[in-house]
């Protein structure tokens, strides 16, 4: 991991940074956010560039607990997202799903 950044971590990470430590996607970072297991540097406005410190970030790499806890979280926040695409789709096609 260390080779991705040339060996040098900045005490702030961006989104992407963060993600490629903690083993997630980028489009993970918001859910994870949005739950409360990642704080973001400086209470941002919600569309505003997140950054995250990286001893924290660090930290909770080396927790299995905490790991788990989130990839949960993930499962959960698109296992929801899908579910609502299907029942979108379903009402778009007059609520049936055969054609």
């Amino acid at each position: 991991m260390t080779g991705e950044f040339n060996g040098f971590l900045p005490a702030r990470l961006d989104v992407k940074q963060t993600a490629d430590i903690l083993g997630f996607q980028e489009h993970d970072i918001a859910p994870l956010v949005k739950e409360e297991l990642l704080e973001p540097l400086g209470k941002p406005m919600p569309n505003a560039r997140k950054y995250f410190a990286r001893v924290q970030i660090m930290e909770i790499a080396d927790n299995p607990a905490w790991l788990s806890k989130a990839t949960k979280t993930i499962y959960q926040h698109w296992l929801g997202k899908n579910a609502s695409r299907r029942n979108g789709e379903d009402s778009e096609n007059g609520g049936s799903t055969l054609n």
